[in-house]
């Protein structure tokens, strides 16, 4: 794991988030689960990946998760452009969030890898 990376982020619906807090536990998404692992990104990948997947749609969230408390779940493979995303290999639970954002818009997915998560 590139050591500048303790942290990367899921964007999902507000419907997700939702049942993650009442569950406290997150198992993916409808392509994560098709993909047998949970999808995030750095937050240098992030906007290119609400760009590419997620512009448009309303009502999401941006969570930002602590890579140092899912250790061996966590796997950095190679996908979009060579580049290496960290996947989950199993469910996050919430306590594993370190920062949530609703109502993610571009400017905020934007300014992401510049100035973090407000």
């Amino acid at each position: 794991m590139p050591s500048q990376s303790t942290t990367a982020f899921k964007i999902l619906s507000a419907l997700d988030w939702q049942s993650w807090k009442s569950t406290g536990i997150f198992t993916g998404a409808s392509i994560d689960i098709t993909d047998g692992y949970i999808h995030l990104s750095t937050a240098s990948q992030a906007a290119e990946t609400y760009h590419k997947y997620f512009e448009g749609q309303p009502d999401l969230v941006l969570c930002e998760v602590d890579l140092e408390m899912l250790k061996e779940s966590v796997k950095w493979e190679e996908s979009r452009g060579g580049q290496l995303f960290p996947h989950v290999y199993g469910a996050i639970k919430v306590e594993h969030i370190a920062k949530v954002k609703e109502g993610v818009t571009a400017e905020i997915m934007d300014q992401l890898a510049e100035k973090g998560l407000a």
